[in-house]
């Protein structure tokens, strides 16, 4: 599929999409209690969909109840299936491998895309340690593992994801570890692992920590008595932050559904765009967002790389040189997302350059019509789209459809604003 997208100007409202951090969780979470789950404002996106099709395959029954409700019915880890298979999700892959070696069947955890030259070395080093027994692919997948994983106390590096201890945290609460610790070094993306945490507390789960350094378990009995629990997905700061850039850039709309105290970790991005000058009114229902002159910004994104692609869109039109540190975390996503920005925003006559850990765009000269390529990745796609709400001409967008990876509805949403937007 390739999308066109013609300088537009947009006004409206629009509902942020459900997070799929929030969903694929909550899923994961439900698989392992002993009851009946109703999720509220599920996610429809390629990663929720795989994670469903996961939490069947390893035990758990899904029913779609109407009203933008399902309900999930589980007894805990019972494998239906010798192999499951989480797409192209980084979070899958990572948060459902230790969750799936809490059974003593051997089972095979696979993916697709990118996910197949992504480094998983992470277990083969962790999981011997728990007692779970795994085969990779030269630290790649497919992986074959067999558990029961036993909780232990362990030290980890958070450096590469915090999706790894992610995994760990609900596969050792379910697991029922009592005294023990997890110790990780320079865990990086602390708001996902406190995103993490939120989750498993509404499922009865309570960890404590010190500064995200040591984790501490105290959970005596795996509980087995039958739960009804309710649980709401969030909307989406990842997806919303390219709404809120296409407003600061091409018009004024009024995005609803966020939870401002969110912990999300790309709730940052309210902090780019206050810094850029945009018109922007943060409230506890909705966000007025429209544009005004901007200007470049100096912004950390260590803990929540994704939001380099929708900054670079906005950058594009700040005028002078905008920073954005953490450029180290960009290397393992669906593309090296570092050079794959710097190539495709280079088409747009964007200049960005590398630095060490940083990277610097140079913005204000104007965005040049071009076809550029999503390189097969979700974000990559929405930010040249966003990037050509305000350029000279249109941009051409190549496998434009890598969107439903997070975003299924985004050119939907786009063109509901009034962007001119053509798919084919």
């Amino acid at each position: 599929m390739n999308a066109t997208i013609q300088p537009s100007i947009i006004s409206g409202d629009l509902y942020a999409p459900a997070s799929k951090s929030s969903m694929q969780r909550a899923c994961a979470a439900a698989l392992l209690t002993n009851g009946v789950t109703t999720i509220i404002n599920p996610g429809k996106s390629n990663d929720d969909l795989a994670a469903m099709d996961v939490i069947q395959k390893l035990g758990a029954v899904i029913e779609n109840i109407g009203d933008n409700k399902i309900q999930i019915i589980s007894k805990g880890i019972a494998p239906k299936n010798k192999e499951i298979n989480c797409g192209e999700s980084g979070l899958g892959i990572r948060m459902f491998t230790p969750i799936a070696a809490l059974s003593e069947e051997a089972i095979i955890i696979n993916g697709t895309g990118s996910l197949l030259t992504r480094p998983m070395n992470f277990f083969d080093e962790i999981l011997p340690q728990l007692g779970v027994s795994i085969q990779s692919n030269e630290g790649k997948l497919p992986l074959q593992i067999q558990g029961p994983l036993k909780p232990v106390n362990i030290e980890v590096d958070g450096s590469l994801s915090s999706q790894f201890l992610t995994g760990l945290l609900m596969a050792y609460a379910a697991a029922g570890a009592d005294g023990v610790t997890i110790t990780v070094k320079d865990l990086k993306s602390k708001p996902y692992i406190d995103l993490t945490l939120q989750v498993m507390k509404n499922f009865g789960w309570n960890v404590t920590h010190e500064k995200h350094e040591r984790f501490h378990f105290n959970i005596p009995v795996f509980q087995k008595s039958e739960k009804n629990l309710t649980y709401t997905v969030e909307g989406d700061w990842s997806g919303a932050a390219f709404l809120l850039v296409a407003a600061a850039i091409a018009g004024d709309i009024t995005v609803k559904g966020l939870d401002v105290f969110s912990t999300q970790a790309d709730k940052a991005v309210l902090q780019a765009l206050i810094d850029c000058g945009c018109n922007i009114s943060i409230q506890s229902e909705q966000i007025d967002i429209g544009p005004l002159p901007l200007k470049a910004f100096h912004f950390n994104a260590t803990d929540c790389p994704d939001l380099f692609p929708p900054l670079v869109a906005l950058a594009a039109y700040c005028e002078g040189t905008t920073v954005i540190e953490g450029v180290s975390r960009l290397a393992h996503k669906e593309s090296d997302r570092a050079l794959t920005l710097q190539d495709e925003f280079g088409k747009l006559g964007i200049v960005i350059t590398l630095q060490h850990d940083l990277m610097l765009i140079k913005g204000g000269t104007g965005v040049k019509s071009a076809k550029v390529h999503s390189r097969h990745d979700h974000r990559i796609a929405m930010a040249c789209a966003v990037a050509g709400l305000k350029a000279d001409g249109p941009v051409y967008i190549e496998d434009a459809e890598a969107i439903n990876k997070s975003y299924p509805n985004f050119y939907e949403h786009l063109m509901q604003l009034g962007a001119k937007v053509h798919i084919q």
